[in-house]
């Protein structure tokens, strides 16, 4: 049965908020008498003040791992496993205030400091009044931010040792590995990777990414030339070195790829261009990864590697080619997005494009805007959210104008359980529906299908659990109101024809070129050809939520030691960057701890 989660109003909690109320009064009891109980290793008082329905989430500091655990028997057990071994002391008041995120919704958010055995942390509380006039813990996060006796060099940390006419030949030694091999062999180059690699760096862990691709940034650079981010620019810094304040708030593809190129010469990452990974396998006496790699001028080279991280995204699995029969009497062009270049190269054709989330508007936009005759088949209905009115009610106060630093912003974004932010997410949605009103009712009465996310929660938990079925506006769906970009949606495809498609109600649509926004198969695939079907059949799912409401693989383990995927948009990788590399580093000097996992499997 179906787990029913709501939100602490007040009105439920049947409790009001003191006109006098003093936040800080009230946040320093609460902590000190959690000390006290942490102290005691007295767990039952700890649950004394938590509230019934409470959630924890920790992030990798007491479990070493992504986990949520909500209501109060859920978190004892945690507690009992945990608690007493992970050394949980020195908590420090940092701040407290009140929050009131809708006039039915107020928590005092309680940050504090703390240490472990082997680690620093930070951790948010938000206390809820009960009807007593007591405040208890609602939601309780904890989070991993580094190792005690291994900080980042950075900072006051940083080489402060003048380098005369030395560093250049230095820097080449150390991006061909010339005198050494790297700890940890990173595959695939694009934000995942590079952000990984400057943390590990930062932590003095040696790492050399492999790219297939000729440049830093091409996996942005060689996509269709009309692709733009939607995500605001204050979402998308990249660790160690923000965006410029004169960056535009919405980032072109090839932008960001001269950008991320930027970024690994400025941060001195080794990168190897031009170079794949042909076999890696286990060596089961050293426990170390032995990789083979090519290099673009035919040379090969063996790595006897410490980790291996795959960072290959969401496209790291073929482009996902529909099976629709009669491909083969098709006499035009049949391509996937990935193919995809320019609206420009099919100039006076007519254009059907199977798909209906964001490649698919980005490129009808395209081919609408050179005159292009082009219509979207909608194989089922689409989340739609304009960016004008969606976005500043989506990310703000956290990544806006005016907003908190990136640090502090991706500790509250990321201090919500997800499938708590579910609940807020409803609501913020609600709100965008109405701002989008108009817009939505247009594409209706054209008969564009549309749905409002899952349970009415938008598009973030279509990202999480499906990355995909959304359009964030930038423009298309006006041209679809207007009649620039054609629908079809009124039936399936049944097959190809000479001429174009064939749907099962016995229409037809004509078409010179048929192209494919339909994503990517299992992320799983590379690992798997790249590791062979023994270790490959232990890799969980990659993406998308288990039951605690965590992402199944990414960020941590693949169920096989020392094997890693990173992965995620930008906001997700400069955040989880830095746990991956905690992690490994942790291993690397011998402090992890061991991994509370589930003991069983949770659902994919």
């Amino acid at each position: 049965m179906a787990v029913t989660h709501t939100l602490p109003t007040l009105d439920r909690l049947q409790a009001t908020i003191p006109d006098d109320l003093d936040a800080k009064k009230v946040a320093s009891a609460w902590l000190e008498s959690f000390s006290q109980f942490v102290s005691a290793n007295d767990i039952d008082g700890i649950l004394s003040i938590l509230h019934s329905d409470a959630w924890w989430r920790d992030l990798f500091i007491l479990t070493w791992d992504l986990r949520t655990f909500q209501g109060l028997p859920k978190i004892k057990q945690f507690l009992q496993d945990r608690l007493a071994e992970s050394k949980f002391s020195n908590l420090k008041l940092t701040e407290a205030k009140l929050d009131r995120p809708y006039p039915d919704l107020a928590w005092i958010s309680l940050e504090f400091d703390f240490t472990t055995a082997v680690a620093q942390g930070k951790s948010i509380v938000r206390l809820v009044p009960t009807p007593d006039g007591q405040w208890k813990g609602y939601l309780v996060w904890t989070n991993l931010e580094s190792l005690t006796d291994y900080p980042e060099k950075v900072g006051p940390l940083r080489n402060f040792a003048p380098n005369h006419g030395k560093w250049l030949d230095q820097r080449r030694r150390e991006k061909e590995f010339a005198d050494s091999e790297p700890d940890v062999l990173i595959i695939g180059g694009g934000q995942s990777g590079l952000d990984l690699a400057a943390r590990l760096k930062h932590l003095n862990v040696s790492n050399l990414i492999i790219e297939k691709q000729q440049r830093v940034g091409d996996q942005w650079r060689n996509r269709y030339a009309a692709l733009c981010l939607h995500d605001p620019v204050w979402f998308d810094h990249m660790p160690y070195i923000p965006f410029p304040d004169s960056w535009p708030v919405y980032t072109p593809a090839q932008k960001l790829a001269d950008w991320l190129e930027f970024y690994a010469e400025a941060l001195e990452l080794n990168v190897w261009t031009s170079s794949v990974a042909t076999h890696a396998e286990k060596d089961a006496q050293s426990g170390k990864w032995l990789v083979t790699v090519q290099r673009g001028d035919g040379s090969e080279r063996v790595f006897r590697v410490d980790h291996l991280v795959f960072a290959l995204g969401l496209g790291g699995g073929a482009p996902n080619i529909p099976d629709i029969p009669g491909k083969e009497e098709f006499q035009g062009q049949v391509l996937h997005s990935t193919s995809h270049s320019s609206a420009k190269d099919h100039l006076g054709k007519k254009v059907v494009i199977i798909g209906a989330c964001t490649s698919a508007h980005d490129i009808a936009a395209d081919y609408a805007e050179h005159g292009v005759d082009v219509t979207i088949f909608q194989r089922s209905s689409t989340y739609i959210m304009s960016t004008k009115e969606g976005m500043p009610r989506q990310m703000s106060p956290l990544y806006w104008e005016g907003g908190p630093v990136t640090e502090v912003a991706d500790r509250f974004s990321n201090s919500i359980p997800i499938l708590f932010s579910k609940l807020l997410s409803q609501r913020v949605a609600a709100g965008i529906h109405e701002a989008d009103k108009e817009l939505l009712e247009g594409l209706r009465k054209v008969g564009y299908k549309t749905n409002y996310g899952e349970d009415g929660s938008g598009f973030v938990f279509l990202a999480l659990k499906r990355a995909g079925g959304y359009y964030l506006d930038v423009g298309a769906c006006q041209m679809i109101i207007d009649g620039k970009i054609k629908i079809k949606n009124d039936s399936q495809i049944e097959r190809f024809t000479k001429t174009g498609l064939k749907f099962q109600n016995g229409s037809e649509l004509d078409a010179d070129v048929v192209l494919l926004a339909t994503g990517f198969t299992d992320a799983r695939e590379p690992i798997r050809q790249l590791v062979g079907e023994e270790l490959g059949a232990k890799l969980p799912p990659i993406w998308g939520l288990n039951e605690e409401g965590e992402l199944n693989g990414t960020w941590r383990e693949l169920n096989v030691p020392n094997l890693w995927y990173m992965m995620g948009n930008l906001a997700w990788c400069r955040f989880f960057s830095k746990h991956v590399a905690l992690q490994i580093k942790a291993k690397q000097e011998g402090v992890f701890g061991t991994r509370y996992s589930p003991l069983t499997p949770l659902k994919n």
